[in-house]
């Protein structure tokens, strides 16, 4: 059953998941303390939650080594 929080949730395909080609595909949203982050091609996948902080680390660390 999917949680009406993560319904509601505005969800952000990810830029690196526009290629048809390409076989991951990542969604995340912001929540009020979280970010929640799941699996786009398959409508039943866990999601994961993530506090702000530890995104941010997370966001950070790849835009470093791009």
């Amino acid at each position: 059953m999917t949680n009406i929080r993560y319904s509601q949730a505005p969800w952000r395909k990810s830029s690196y998941s526009s290629n048809a080609e390409e076989s991951t595909c990542v969604e995340a949203a912001p929540l009020p303390r979280t970010v929640a982050v799941r699996d786009s091609k398959l409508a039943r996948s866990p999601i994961h939650e993530y506090g702000t902080a530890s995104w941010a680390a997370f966001l950070g660390a790849l835009k470093s080594q791009a």
